[in-house]
């Protein structure tokens, strides 16, 4: 059984080791310069960034726009169903039948706000009844205070609240159980990306600011903090932070590219036709390229994260290994996961898009005008896009994690100072026990 010390040692420098060479020292000291010299200059274009892209705080015109469409003054409290009455609402079909359906009369108890204890009668159309409506379930109701003859109550939508909070629970459990203290930063950083999201990305997007520009300083505060965070500030972690701004530039560049030379509009949705309802000022193409940006932060830190580590790995296995070793057999790994992540981006994209997919299944259309048409080009671009940062993320990421591993000469990829025999023996002894 080895001994504490070689374990402790396994962690920490060896005061008992004798000092490295210069050259050593001198290539270390290059090491940390050159991440200095990369991050650096990002880290405060991107606070510039956010402090000039900031935005004021006061309603966008999309906003003010969107509030003329709901009544003054509406609310939407909660509504426990009392009572359940279900009629025929049958209509004519196309071919000259009767399309079967059925529609409730439904009485709620008001739960909250004003006119809370109040019991108001509503009826249900017949796709919320055929989703299921029972006694004691509890619906969001839409409260118009200033209809006439008084206030109007209308279904909204289903009360999700319990479900949804019950699995956010069991998800942070099973994240902190398994991962412990790495996954519950990791749930942190995910706050964190979040409030970035909800605090300056959405709003700057409706403020008319470049969707380019706010998405990519939004989404480069994202992963500075999120990878620190969640697997500590180490050169093996800064590998993959550099990786991972690479894949974000290049993916914002191609994404401009891709999008002029498709002529990709953004009209494409409900979703975006009623945003340009709201305010036909705002860059859609730019939203596309937007969205191509913020889809791709989750897999290029998945792929630069492990790249990393499969480089360190090998590092601290054999330090002996050179730049090129290191390259080529981090590739090795590179290559198996660059296979699966790309199935991985497509059925991400294919899974989003399922609805439309079904409309052109149905659509009498030859197969190359269903997949240049604008609606699909869109959903194509963004996945050839993200797959193309995926795909050269990898080498980048090995390429810069083989040169600080190789400089730097550490195990565990923060800038120890062991030599590689005692780097060995200490790793033989977590495996012997």
């Amino acid at each position: 059984m080895p001994s504490s010390h070689s374990h402790d040692h396994a962690h920490g420098p060896d005061p008992d080791a004798p000092p490295p060479p210069p050259e050593v020292l001198a290539r270390r000291r290059q090491a940390v310069r050159l991440m200095l010299f990369l991050l650096v200059p990002v880290g405060l274009a991107t606070v510039v960034g956010l402090i000039a892209l900031w935005p004021s705080g006061g309603a966008s015109r999309a906003q003010e726009a969107a509030e003329t469409y709901l009544p003054a003054g509406t609310t939407y409290p909660d509504g426990r169903v009392v009572s359940v009455d279900p009629f025929d609402c049958s209509i004519p079909d196309s071919e000259g039948g009767v399309q079967d359906l059925t529609c409730a009369s439904v009485v709620v108890e008001v739960l909250e706000g004003d006119g809370a204890g109040e019991y108001q009668q509503l009826e249900l159309p017949a796709e919320v009844y055929a989703a299921g409506i029972e006694v004691d379930d509890v619906l969001v109701l839409s409260r118009d205070p200033g209809a006439e003859g008084g206030p109007s109550y209308g279904f909204f939508d289903y009360e999700r609240t319990t479900p949804l909070v019950l699995f956010a629970i069991a998800f942070a459990i099973v994240v902190g159980a398994v991962a412990r203290l790495r996954g519950l930063a990791a749930l942190l950083g995910l706050a964190f990306a979040f409030l970035v999201l909800l605090q300056f990305v959405l709003p700057g997007l409706l403020s008319g600011s470049s969707p380019t520009l706010v998405t990519l300083t939004g989404s480069a505060a994202i992963m500075f903090v999120v990878l620190y965070l969640a697997h500590g500030f180490s050169a093996r972690t800064t590998t993959a932070l550099v990786g991972t701004l690479f894949g974000l530039a290049l993916v914002t560049v191609l994404g401009a590219v891709a999008v002029a030379a498709a002529r990709l509009t953004g009209l494409t949705t409900e979703e975006t036709v009623q945003l340009q309802t709201f305010d036909p000022s705002l860059d859609f193409s730019g939203l596309v390229i937007a969205g191509v940006v913020v889809a791709g932060l989750g897999v290029l830190n998945d792929v630069t994260i492990t790249q990393a580590s499969a480089i360190w790995q090998l590092h601290e296995v054999d330090p002996s290994m050179s730049w090129r070793q290191l390259y080529l057999r981090g590739m090795a790994v590179g290559r198996d996961h660059i296979a699966s992540t790309v199935y991985t981006v497509v059925f991400a994209y294919a899974g989003a898009a399922m609805p439309l997919l079904l409309l052109f299944e149905i659509y009498a259309q030859p197969a190359g005008v269903t997949l240049t048409s604008s609606a699909l080009a869109e959903e194509v671009i963004r996945t050839l896009v993200g797959g193309i940062a995926l795909v050269l993320a990898v080498p980048v990421t090995t390429a810069v994690g083989a040169f600080f591993a190789t400089a730097s000469g550490t195990e565990t990829g923060s800038m120890s100072t062991k030599t590689p025999a005692r780097g060995l023996a200490a790793l033989r002894s977590r495996f012997a026990r």
